[in-house]
């Protein structure tokens, strides 16, 4: 997962993933005869998962804070990397090696998409906003992500932040 957020999937390769793990190069195979495609399935859904917990989290609280815990998860990702880690979904379909790689991104994406928006009508914003705004959360927070890495900046992730912050709040009952 590290290597596809940090470096995409043509720029990952096995004996990478073999060094990063510590493991045999048999042992690779062992656990994913599928070969490179079912490994990048695989780091996809972890990479979902881990994610989608973080952001459970916040699962109860106002839309606002919602919106906060994302960003913050997004913000620790870029910071913790030194700004050289994205989203392994994001380097996934842009770099697909296949077809199954881009649309498990896009099954990924959704669920994110539906997640945040049963989050942020738990969380006040009203049912008929929410879907637009979850997917502009989510569209805006991989974008900045993408551009902070760019200028080596957390500035742009920040001000994009910021205003995703400001228009739930301006959608809150």
């Amino acid at each position: 997962m590290g290597l596809i957020a940090r470096k995409g999937v043509q720029g990952t390769s096995f004996s990478e993933v073999l060094e990063a793990a510590g493991a045999p190069r048999g042992s690779l195979y062992h656990h994913f005869p599928g070969g490179k495609d079912e490994l990048v399935l695989a780091a996809m859904d972890e990479a979902s998962r881990l994610a989608l917990g973080a952001i459970e989290r916040a699962r109860g609280q106002p839309a606002d804070k919602v919106a906060e815990s994302f960003i913050s998860f997004w913000r620790t990702v870029l910071t913790r990397s030194g700004l050289e880690a994205g989203c392994a979904l994001l380097a996934v379909t842009l770099g697909a090696d296949t077809a199954a790689q881009r649309e498990r991104a896009g099954e990924l994406f959704k669920r994110f998409r539906k997640v945040l928006r049963e989050m942020l009508v738990e969380g006040g914003v009203p049912a008929d906003r929410a879907e637009g705004l979850a997917a502009g959360l989510l569209s805006a927070c991989e974008g900045a992500v993408a551009v902070a890495r760019a200028e080596a900046s957390i500035k742009p992730f920040n001000l994009v932040a910021a205003e995703q912050v400001r228009a739930i709040r301006a959608a809150m009952r």
